[in-house]
């Protein structure tokens, strides 16, 4: 009885196969896909937005990095505090970023959050995982991840909350919670992209809220979001946090400007 069931699984995985095959001929022949970045043919398994070419480009940073606000450093040397840092210390206590904002992950990031390729999410947040994944002292002892909000306007405008994306696909990959009900964007300001690097800073002050001290106090959170420029936003959300009753913030960023 044993052969006969095994056989008959091997039979039912390979017919399995053979329809995925099939309907992958199908889907080429009649509805053909192509990488949004080369324009190459998406005929892999699998391969859905972008090519398996494109993806294995996206690599993380080898650069050294500020300890603390994890700025990439352009020369030699192991990791340190930046000039920066030494001065004023950010309010989250460490941030990393899985690559610099250019080259094929700068056009996947683009694809994600401006065209709405809601699935590069998954990719993405494998990517900061996997470029994490020796750094210890970021991951150690977090509580809940909590993804930088968009403001409700600008989530119906997107239709979807791109940082909440990654941050869930973290947390599956992570074995970690994610709670993005503890901090809320309540205004709706001007695109940090659109200003001088002065004015950001000012620009998200009073921003966000943290509707839910009571689910902070004492936690360590580890904050998500797409792009680090100034680290203004990071900053404001951490002091947000903190003062909530956070007893450290920290945050990865899929990529930095």
């Amino acid at each position: 009885m044993p052969a006969k069931i095994g056989v008959r699984n091997g039979l039912t995985r390979s017919a399995r196969s053979a329809f995925r095959r099939g309907a992958k001929l199908l889907e080429l022949a009649f509805f053909p896909s192509f990488c949004k970045i080369c324009g190459t043919l998406l005929e892999r398994p699998g391969e859905r937005v972008l090519c398996a070419v494109c993806l294995a480009k996206i690599v993380p940073e080898p650069a050294s990095a500020c300890v603390c606000c994890g700025r990439f450093f352009d020369g030699e040397g192991g990791p340190h505090p930046c000039a920066a840092c030494l001065d004023t210390r950010p309010p989250y206590g460490r941030h990393r970023s899985g690559g610099r904002y250019r080259g094929e992950l700068k056009e996947a990031l683009l694809l994600f959050k401006y065209r709405s390729y809601r699935s590069l999410g998954k990719p993405l947040g494998r990517f900061v995982v996997e470029a994490t994944k020796e750094e210890d002292a970021l991951w150690r002892d977090v509580d809940v991840i909590v993804p930088v909000p968009l403001h409700p306007r600008r989530r119906r405008e997107r239709g979807f909350d791109q940082a909440r994306v990654l941050a869930r696909e973290i947390g599956r990959l992570k074995g970690l919670p994610v709670a993005p009900g503890l901090l809320r964007k309540v205004r709706n300001i001007v695109p940090q992209t659109s200003l001088e690097r002065d004015d950001r800073k000012a620009n998200v002050r009073g921003a966000y809220a943290a509707p839910r001290p009571a689910r902070l106090r004492g936690c360590v959170v580890l904050l998500v979001d797409d792009v680090f420029t100034t680290g203004s936003t990071l900053g404001e959300c951490a002091s947000v946090l903190k003062r909530a009753g956070a007893k450290e913030v920290r945050a990865v960023t899929v990529a930095q400007a």
